[in-house]
């Protein structure tokens, strides 16, 4: 009886570890709001992302999964050591699900963001964000999109490497979505020093009209990657 008592009030009490609902996938999407970007090229990312949650493609992608669910965030980043801002977090399992996230995402506010590029610190902001959130994913991934390279900063800051080493050790994939407006080379320099992980990929967008669809083509991939089947304990 003592024992059962005390499993009780472990099981009660305020520093009991909080459960979390295993899905699929944790995924952030981390979205350019540099000096480079403009207000139409940030809200043409904002519609496309949005545009995506709202295709049955994606929301099929999401229904096959082996739990048939992921939870999503946007996260908006621009320079090194300006704050970064995040969605609350939203688990998609459906059509109603995905146009409520489809929603927040397309009246997020930009905020003051600008300035350099800071993709580093971008990562690492995005991959802390799976912390505590709630959700344990069978697998975890960053998606960053952008249109420029990681700028040398002002002050110091975590650089690129480190934010990579940080999302590498906990187990993090960082997928890119290359933006070719002002770099036509971009594809290249996100393939060998943005992106890693297990399936880890590229995708592009020629410019900001064709984000729509490159983004749409991404998590689709992104979303019915196979994912590690022993991680999953609903």
């Amino acid at each position: 009886m003592r024992r059962w008592a005390l499993l009780l009030l472990i099981a009660l009490s305020p520093w009991a570890a909080k459960a979390e609902l295993a899905v699929d996938l944790e995924l952030v999407l981390a979205v350019d709001a540099s000096g480079s970007v403009d207000d139409s090229e940030f809200a043409l990312q904002l519609t496309g992302i949005a545009a995506a949650f709202r295709s049955e493609e994606v929301v099929e992608a999401v229904r096959e999964g082996p739990l048939g669910r992921i939870a999503v965030a946007l996260v908006i980043w621009a320079e090194h050591n300006r704050p970064k801002e995040i969605s609350p977090w939203v688990l998609v399992q459906d059509g109603q699900s995905a146009e409520a996230f489809a929603a927040l995402v397309e009246r997020f506010p930009r905020g003051v963001l600008n300035g350099a590029t800071g993709i580093g610190k971008a990562i690492f902001f995005s991959a802390k964000a799976m912390t505590d959130n709630g959700y344990r994913g069978a697998r975890m991934v960053v998606d960053i999109s952008g249109d420029g390279r990681e700028n040398p900063p002002d002050d110091w800051t975590l650089m690129l490497s480190d934010g990579r080493a940080y999302a590498r050790g906990r187990g993090v994939t960082i997928n890119g979505l290359a933006i070719l407006t002002d770099d036509p080379e971009l594809d290249r320099y996100y393939r060998r020093f943005v992106v890693m992980g297990p399936g880890a990929f590229v995708e592009v967008a020629g410019d900001y009209r064709a984000f729509a669809p490159a983004i749409r083509r991404k998590l689709i991939r992104e979303i019915r990657e196979s994912p590690a089947i022993s991680r999953l304990q609903p």
